[in-house]
């Protein structure tokens, strides 16, 4: 199953190596899970601020709200990612049978 979408360049997307592909779409799984982690230790930092700081409640429930949000968006970023790393690790296998099986 191929993906069709704009290079985060803003170029179109070139066929790579899987290996290429590999790499850039791990990178982008461990970007996105470290994102996703640091959005929601400050969504439970903004928690904790508002029984700390209740006269700016709302501002740090906007905040812990903002975070949470971005947490989500991140873990589903890396979700798909590691899709995309499967893929790339299966397109290797293939790539490697293909090539056994016709060079004797």
């Amino acid at each position: 199953m191929k993906h069709h979408h704009q290079h985060h360049h803003g170029h179109q997307h070139h066929h790579h190596s899987p290996q290429r592909d590999l790499k850039h779409h791990k990178h982008l799984e461990h970007l996105a899970e470290a994102t996703a982690l640091a959005a929601s230790a400050y969504a439970l930092h903004e928690k904790h601020q508002i029984k700390k700081d209740p006269q700016h409640a709302h501002r740090h429930k906007i905040a812990e709200e903002v975070a949470a949000t971005i947490a989500l968006g991140a873990a589903g970023l890396a979700l798909h990612e590691h899709h995309l790393v499967k893929e790339a690790k299966h397109q290797i296998k293939v790539e490697r049978h293909h090539h056994h099986r016709h060079h004797y």
